[in-house]
């Protein structure tokens, strides 16, 4: 067969050209007629502050449109079931692949979801047990906590032709455990805290948090269900009213001609509460759980959900409870022993899913950890964990930040794991802040020059050593190394740690010094919110208040006014300006305008396609009742307070006839963690991931304490953006408080005056204190990863 020659040599094919990913005319949130060219099948990082507009573009543009379109070539009765997805405001996309999107999203924190669960690890392992496990109990279901046993028996009526019954017996074996219905622990309920029991229910007896004396669904049906006299003191209850008024099945009622279910106290408390994870609950309900409920290990099951025949059934010694709570690492070892030809390709799938953990620095985790647990970092990775092993190729995946609750040291790995995916002909798209991700990039587009408003605008694209060269706020920050401390601070006092064991700490001692900063290292896994939230975060007589990673959760109608309580003394002082309610001022409430009930814009459902949103033409998208903005503010009405920014507002509520100290406080706050350019009525759900970490830092600044625990303050944090974070973490110090910071950027450790480092590996290799002392001291000593990885950092 002959080749062409160079001279007959076919023409270029028409497919070839489609290598790019073009963007004209986004206007997505805060983008500005953004038009950018993206080269397919390279590493492209998308930098710029928080809040320029990085996520608007890849996630809600690129991503979602691509998602939109997949979504769209199914039929109309799919599209039914799947979620709706609007078209993003942008002229023209084009050269769009199919988008895989990892992003920071916490994983669901259903009490029954585990890392085994989620990533179908526990699915395989279950139908290996089935196959293997001896005694035999029955089919994969017999091993899922998951699975209740039912049995049943009775007629059927089938309705084919002639009708007739058929006597039928159903059965199905499950793995949960009966008493913790597959939880794992059991809770006790300390009644004391949930009513005053020398009060009346007329009086107000109650105090579960939204449980007013006025509640129609809650505290009028016990009141007006004629179980209990409503008003005699709970004290007083005869033995049959308080067994009806905690533990009666439901039972149907009529309240005001109203039918209603009545509920005992105790069950209604269990639905209401303990059938969701902690992790998921807003802070003052899981504040109220904390106090009203113990929970213990499940004593029939020991903790591992399962029923006593799904842990008697054994492969060599191991049930799959001993399975699940093995180290991943431990247990790809135990797969790997098992010589079974029958199963072998289960065992080669099983053995691929837990390597992709191992590889992906998540060997330290194990199958049976609760996934409302993980940060959000581990919740990233362990969705990727589906991902590495893929032959897809050509396809677009794109990462928010993948790098975050990552020790300097595991970065690299995952660098490696970007490269790998486009090396196999795949588009990366990555929006990240660390130096050491966008130093690998084929293509960098930086956004800015500000956040909010002020961004939205392509500052750059090119190179990495275009940017480096170019004046723009990441360029110029890009190879700043912060110096280590020459002079530190001393400290005041000690809070003592002892015999710490929580997850993988191996019997702790640490004294943590008070007074100064100090900063918690480590690689990933290797025990440090273990070792702070373990042991410091329940102890706030001593004053401390923690500030985890838990995500705001927040609609619409949430905004930075609400989240914070400032909203509420701006109510106030417009009510006393103009001698009426306070809730008039609130779009939630009674000055919400009636065409779109405060919502400022009117949702029209299309069924399976996306809805549309148009602004209310009666208040003009301002939210409120026309009479309502009749009332004034130093000359301002409250649609026009909210549409300010954060700067603005402290300015205006800080003197003249708008003076308002309470909100002026907030307002200030805001401003200290680099928030002045978000406006108050602003959509919590328009904010990036670090305004959300900033928001929440600023709420919990408020809270009475000596001692600061924050966890991972920098995530979602631009290099400018970490300088302005150590500023404001020294203000807090030289006022007096302490500080204590988990942490894993190099610029909080070099500023440090203390360094307690954990290892020296992650899981059951870490778990001990490795080094303790001053940053210049780590860093001379380089005796462990973070001080060797300090000292490169440095320049020493």
């Amino acid at each position: 067969m002959s080749k062409a020659t160079g001279k007959d040599a076919p023409a270029p094919h028409a497919a070839d050209s489609h290598d790019l990913i073009r963007v004209h005319g986004a206007r997505q949130n805060n983008l500005k007629d953004v038009s950018i060219e993206i080269p397919k099948r390279r590493l492209t990082v998308f930098t710029g502050v928080s809040g320029s507009g990085k996520s608007s573009l890849v996630f809600g543009t690129i991503a979602g449109e691509s998602q939109r379109l997949i979504n769209e070539t199914y039929s109309a009765f799919v599209q039914g079931f799947m979620p709706t997805l609007a078209r993003p405001e942008v002229d023209v996309l084009d050269g769009l692949t199919t988008a895989i999107v990892v992003d920071q999203q916490r994983l669901g924190a259903d009490p029954r979801s585990t890392v085994g669960t989620v990533t179908d690890a526990n699915a395989m392992l279950r139908v290996l047990f089935s196959r293997l496990g001896q005694p035999r109990i029955g089919p994969p279901s017999a091993y899922s906590f998951n699975t209740a046993s039912v049995r049943a028996s009775g007629a059927i009526t089938v309705e084919r032709g002639a009708k007739k019954a058929v006597k039928a017996t159903y059965s199905r074996t499950g793995g949960m455990c009966t008493r913790c219905e597959g939880r794992g622990a059991v809770s006790d309920i300390d009644l004391t805290q949930l009513y005053d029991d020398s009060k009346s229910l007329a009086e107000g007896a109650f105090t579960i948090p939204g449980w007013k004396s006025d509640s129609f669904f809650t505290v009028r049906v016990y009141a007006e269900s004629g179980f209990v006299d409503p008003n005699k003191p709970i004290r007083e209850f005869t033995e049959r009213e308080m067994a009806d008024f905690l533990y009666r099945e439901p039972t149907k009622v009529k309240v005001e001609g109203v039918n209603l279910t009545y509920e005992g106290l105790i069950p209604k408390i269990q639905k209401s509460f303990l059938s969701k994870d902690k992790e998921a609950m807003q802070p003052h309900i899981r504040a109220f759980v904390d106090r009203a409920v113990t929970f213990t290990e499940c004593p029939e099951c020991g903790g591992t959900r399962l029923s006593e025949a799904a842990r008697s059934s054994k492969i060599e010694g191991t049930s799959i409870a001993d399975a699940c709570a093995m180290q991943i690492s431990d247990l790809a070892e135990w797969v790997r022993g098992l010589d079974e030809p029958n199963v072998a390709p289960l065992l080669t799938a099983l053995g691929r899913t837990l390597d992709s953990f191992v590889e992906i620095g998540l060997g330290y985790l194990s199958l049976n950890r609760s996934s409302g647990t993980l940060s959000g970092g581990e919740a990233q990775r362990v969705k990727m964990v589906r991902h590495l092993g893929s032959s897809l190729t050509d396809v677009t995946y794109v990462f928010d930040e993948p790098t975050i609750g990552l020790h300097p040291h595991d970065i690299q790995r995952m660098n490696d794991l970007l490269l790998r995916l486009r090396d196999k002909g795949n588009t990366v798209l990555v929006v990240e802040h660390k130096p050491e991700v966008i130093a690998i990039a084929d293509h960098v587009v930086d956004l800015g020059p500000g956040a909010g408003a002020a961004g939205g605008t392509v500052c750059f694209e090119g190179t990495v050593e275009g940017l480096r060269a170019g004046d723009t706020i990441t360029g110029r920050h890009l190879d700043d190394r912060a110096a280590v401390k020459e002079t530190v601070r001393r400290p005041t006092g000690t809070l003592p740690i002892r015999g710490a064991t929580t997850n993988n700490l191996r019997d702790v001692d640490v004294d943590i010094p008070l007074g100064v900063l100090t900063v918690v290292t480590g690689v990933a896994g290797s025990g440090k919110s273990s070792l702070l939230h373990g042991s410091l975060a329940g102890r706030p007589g001593e004053g401390v208040v923690a500030i985890d990673q838990a995500p705001i959760r927040g609609s619409r109608r949430s905004n930075p006014a609400t989240y914070t309580g400032l909203l509420d003394p701006i109510r106030k002082a417009f009510a006393k300006a103009n001698g009426v309610k306070p809730a008039l001022f609130s779009a939630n409430s009674e000055g919400a305008c009636p065409n779109c009930n405060g919502a400022g814009v009117v949702y029209t459902d299309l069924a399976m396609m996306a809805g549309v949103a148009t602004p209310c033409e009666e208040c003009e998208g301002k939210r409120f009742q026309a009479a309502v903005l009749e009332h004034h503010l130093g000359g301002r009405d409250i649609s026009e307070v909210l549409a300010m920014s954060v700067a603005e507002a402290e300015e205006f509520f800080g003197a003249g006839e708008a003076r308002t100290p309470a909100a002026h406080a907030v307002l200030g706050r805001l401003v200290d963690v680099g928030l002045g350019y978000l406006t108050l009525g602003q959509p919590l759900t328009t904010l990036s991931g670090g305004e959300r970490q900033r928001l929440k830092l600023a709420t919990h600044m408020a809270e009475k304490g000596g001692v600061y625990l924050l966890d991972e303050p920098t995530t979602g944090l631009h290099l400018a953006d970490v300088e302005q974070l150590l500023g404001l973490l020294d203000r807090l110090v030289d006022s007096g408080k302490s500080v204590i910071v988990i942490e894993h950027h190099q610029a909080v450790m070099a500023h440090a005056d203390w360094i307690i480092d954990l290892g020296p590996g992650a899981g059951h290799d870490g778990g001990r204190i490795v080094f303790e002392g001053t940053p210049a001291d780590l860093v001379a000593a380089r005796s462990t990863l973070t001080g060797q990885h300090l000292a490169a950092y440095v320049g020493a």
